[in-house]
């Protein structure tokens, strides 16, 4: 459990995380209010991340459930391994024989039978699967549902219940209550509207791409060696191409992902030709790739006038 605002932003930041105090915030409200949080945002800005730092933090086990179209409550929840049921029943046959040999009838047959429901109807025969898993847990754990905007809308619903009084139905052993209320973190890329009905049984989170400012501090945290000219020139262009119209934007992964490449080629300063040469590493699309490297000559070739200037404008100085 978080102690505070403060608590949440020092324990993620001795995780390398960079918590805002929004951030802080609503994590601190979720863990107390036992309310599931909601992550929206465009890709690669940190949610994913952010459910696994608030697990670390917390000493929590992590169950993640990626999402997908065609997802369903059976593959979220658990499978019925009837395959093994029926191996048990062939082998406990003769003893299946024996507890039968004493009945009379029919009904006090069927009644003996009965009575050993529960050794045929138990969990041992459950493949349980995410949901499941953080509903029986022994132990506290951090639920990562997962870009829940790709399921369906049917299974939208279905989490209404599970989140709503965190307990499922199942058939075959009744309703299952959580024996630990999980931390829940939901993720959504936008790719369609969450329903009000979910977003009312959680608190919400819009992470987007940070401030020039944080991003170069992200840089500087997590790409160690990196120079400080080069991931202030990283950061800079990575701004500058995501102000274009692109398919997709960099993303602060993709971002980390360039200045680790750059480092490990012992780049202290980028230029036109290497620029073109990587630029593959922050944006997937030819086109997009297009549109930044002419943006980026311009850049580049206004750097270089900068450079100029401040070097005629040295020279006047010592003539004078």
């Amino acid at each position: 459990m978080f102690a505070s605002i403060e608590d949440v932003i020092e324990r993620f930041g001795k995780l390398q995380y960079i918590a805002s105090r929004t951030i802080g915030t609503v994590v601190y409200l979720a863990s107390h209010l036992k309310k599931p949080i909601l992550v929206e945002g465009p890709a690669g800005v940190g949610k994913t991340e952010l459910a696994k730092v608030v697990a670390q933090a917390l000493g929590h086990e992590l169950i993640r459930l990626q999402c997908y179209e065609g997802l369903d409550e059976a593959k979220a929840l658990y499978e019925w391994e009837y395959a093994k049921q029926l191996l048990y029943t062939q082998i406990l046959k003769d003893k299946i024989s024996e507890v039968l040999g004493g009945a009379r009838s029919l009904r006090e047959a069927v009644d003996k039978i009965a009575s050993e429901d529960d050794v045929f109807f138990s969990d041992r025969f459950i493949l349980p699967r995410p949901l499941l898993r953080a509903i029986t847990a022994e132990e506290p754990c951090v639920l990562l549902i997962d870009e829940v905007d790709k399921s369906d809308t049917e299974f939208e619903a279905f989490l209404l219940e599970v989140l709503s009084d965190f307990q499922v139905s199942v058939p075959e052993l009744g309703t299952l209550h959580a024996r630990h209320i999980p931390t829940v973190v939901l993720t959504s890329n936008n790719a369609r509207e969450m329903s009000d009905a979910l977003k009312r049984r959680c608190l919400h989170l819009f992470i987007d791409f940070p401030e020039r400012a944080q991003e170069l501090e992200i840089v500087r945290l997590k790409v160690p060696g990196v120079s400080e000219r080069l991931a202030a020139e990283v950061v800079s262009v990575v701004h500058r191409v995501r102000k274009l119209d692109l398919k997709k934007a960099p993303s602060i992964s993709e971002t980390l992902d360039w200045a680790k490449a750059l480092t490990l080629l012992n780049v202290k300063t980028l230029d036109e030709p290497l620029v073109a040469e990587t630029l593959s590493i922050i944006l997937k699309y030819e086109g997009d790739i297009r549109k930044a490297q002419q943006e980026l000559k311009e850049h580049v070739e206004l750097q270089r006038a900068k450079l100029k200037t401040a070097r005629l404008e040295g020279d006047k100085d010592v003539l004078h």
